[in-house]
């Protein structure tokens, strides 16, 4: 059953990419493709951090432990729209050229802040397998892949930023991360509290 439902979720998520594809074919991205491509993909990016995020407060609230099984794969397909995203920005923004890309990084805020959500993606996406969590450890593990929150609150803002005039959206985004962020830091402090045995009498 599981297997089955990874297969679909697995399609599910690359649906997204064979749109633009098809779309960058049939000439359906607009009169301006490249920036619908890095929209689409930055929207993306976001929407499966989100739902990575998700997993926890889902298996906690729910008890459906299975649902962690599912964490990996949307957190990987997060990073493989992100390697998309700046690959289309290098080619179409910078051309490739190194230096251009290093003073655009260094000079324009947001896509400072974007960058550096990317660059935190890569050790998540690397030590994602199970290899990983036997050499690093489930207490190491576990603190590096809290960095995928400040990969998705970068996120938020180099989306905010980015739009400037009508932030509806990112802040759509930014209130979600917020929760969920929430979420997390209320469960570490409660599990860190003493539990209080009451006695039947």
């Amino acid at each position: 059953m599981i297997r089955t439902l990874k297969l679909v979720l697995f399609l599910l998520c690359l649906v997204p990419f064979f749109l633009l594809i098809w779309g960058a074919f049939t000439g359906n991205l607009g009169a301006n493709p490249i920036e619908a491509i890095t929209h689409t993909t930055g929207d993306w990016i976001l929407r499966f951090l989100v739902l990575t995020l998700c997993i926890t407060p889902l298996r906690r609230l729910t008890g459906w432990n299975q649902a962690i099984r599912f964490r990996r794969m949307l957190g990987l397909f997060a990073f493989f729209y992100a390697c998309i995203h700046f690959a289309i920005y290098c080619l179409s923004i910078a051309n490739l050229n190194l230096a251009d890309i290093g003073t655009d990084i260094a000079k324009r805020p947001y896509v400072t802040v974007g960058f550096t959500g990317f660059v935190l993606m890569i050790p998540l996406a690397i030590t994602s397998t199970k290899g990983w969590i036997r050499r690093l450890g489930g207490k190491r593990w576990q603190m590096l892949h809290r960095l995928i929150y400040v990969s998705a609150v970068a996120g938020v803002l180099h989306y905010l930023w980015l739009v400037k005039l009508d932030i509806t959206i990112p802040v759509r985004y930014g209130v979600v991360v917020g929760v969920l962020l929430l979420f997390r830091v209320w469960t570490a402090v409660r599990s860190r509290s003493p539990v209080t045995q009451v006695s039947g009498g």
